[in-house]
């Protein structure tokens, strides 16, 4: 029965330091911008332009 209660306190120690580790990224700004990374996969190749490939083939 000891086990139970040594394990219910580990978990609820992981589950405040991930719970203090999510409000200090949010304090920082880490989830403000949430409309760019979905739009970026979307307008990528336009930013990106490849030149086309040359071909070597030797002359005769």
């Amino acid at each position: 029965m000891s086990v139970i209660y040594i394990l219910l306190t580990i978990s609820i120690i992981v589950a405040v330091v991930f719970f203090v580790a999510f409000i200090f990224a949010v304090k920082n700004g880490q989830f403000d911008d949430s409309y760019t990374p979905s739009v970026r996969m979307l307008f990528e190749d336009e930013l990106v332009k490849e030149e086309p490939k040359k071909s070597k083939k030797p002359k005769d």
